[in-house]
């Protein structure tokens, strides 16, 4: 379940399927599968991460998920 990282382009793959991705813009945004806002890099990282641990049947209200969800609104 690996988060792939490379210099302009994310994707987060579970069992050989890819779920979701994140792309760099010009300006340095970066845009996030199932996401309605951009983000900065180490933001798009934590979205995958949310991404992946709802996906792998992680509760939308487990603390981990809900830390994460925090840290990006702020």
């Amino acid at each position: 379940m690996p988060i792939k990282i490379s210099d302009h382009h994310m994707q987060l793959e579970i069992n050989g399927q890819i779920i979701a991705t994140a792309i760099e813009d010009a300006q340095g945004w970066w845009e996030v599968t199932h996401w309605p806002r951009f983000f900065r890099r180490d933001q798009a990282i934590t979205a995958l991460t949310v991404t992946e641990l709802l996906t792998t049947g992680h509760d939308s209200s487990d603390p981990v998920v809900t830390a994460l969800r925090a840290e990006l609104m702020s």
